[in-house]
């Protein structure tokens, strides 16, 4: 389609020629002082890791699967926190939109607009995102083939927003199952555009605990490995330094503490893939 594999954001750039990035934060804002407290830790950890960082919180979950879950302060009060952690702690900012009001509301914020996976073919959300000219995090979602996402694009593209990046989150198998086909990674890759790969979201198990999703923790470091050694271009990572305790996503989140070995042998894949 394009040769797209260098998208720049903040002066982070993405691609194969580029340091591996990583996307990282909380499932949900759950209160300001602790998505605060997470961005700043996770800041350190990457400084540590020398890996581009970009936060990650959302401010609404709007798709959970029961009506008793939390979903968040709202897209007001959620933005104001991602606007204090972008100003005071000095990172970029990313959270997913749902409708095409509350673009108008966060694009003075976000510096990257993503599109939840469920919403990843929803023509008027993506041309409202697309033309604020924001780089978009496009999810794609669990319903679809890898080579679908060339329709997704083609929508962006129609606006002139070229700063497309792809995350790759396990696609459905069966039911309350999710299986993380690596061959998407290249097959997106193939179009010309950054491709993430979810390594929480992919081992989920939709709806697997009845009400809630459960999840398989322990399979979040292998699957971050394979995904670097096909050559994603970043990593997207839900964090919590109690997980067990979250409100969201508690059975997939990585706990705070396993980031840091996560990433240091997720980047020495990458140089190693570098020096063939």
């Amino acid at each position: 389609m394009i040769n797209n594999n260098n998208i720049g954001i903040n002066g982070i750039m993405f691609g194969e020629e580029h340091p591996l990035v990583l996307i990282a934060g909380p499932c949900v804002i759950e209160t300001e002082k602790e998505c605060c407290q997470i961005a700043e830790k996770i800041k350190e950890i990457a400084i540590k890791a020398n890996i581009p960082f970009i936060f990650k919180a959302s401010y609404d979950k709007a798709n959970r699967s029961s009506i008793k879950s939390y979903r968040g302060p709202g897209v007001k009060k959620g933005i104001k926190i991602l606007s204090k952690i972008k100003k005071e702690i000095g990172v970029p900012v990313l959270s997913d939109v749902h409708c095409c009001r509350e673009i108008d509301i966060v694009q003075d914020v976000l510096d990257v607009i993503q599109i939840p996976a469920f919403l990843c073919r929803q023509t008027d959300l993506l041309l409202h995102a697309a033309k604020t000219g924001k780089p978009i995090n496009i999810k794609k979602g669990q319903f679809l083939a890898p080579g679908d996402v060339e329709h997704i694009a083609e929508k962006v593209l129609s606006t002139g927003n070229k700063n497309i990046i792809f995350t790759e989150r396990g696609a459905m198998f069966g039911y309350n199952n999710l299986v993380a086909d690596m061959r998407s990674i290249v097959i997106m890759k193939k179009m010309g555009f950054p491709v993430v790969f979810d390594a929480t979201h992919s081992v989920q198990l939709p709806g697997g605990m009845g009400s809630t999703s459960g999840g398989q923790r322990e399979m979040i470091e292998p699957l971050t490995n394979a995904a670097v050694s096909v050559g994603c271009d970043g990593l997207f990572v839900e964090t919590h330094e109690k997980p067990e305790e979250a409100l969201s996503d508690s059975a997939t989140m990585l706990p705070l503490e396993r980031l840091l070995p996560l990433l240091k042998k997720a980047i020495r894949i990458r140089e190693a893939l570098k020096s063939d």
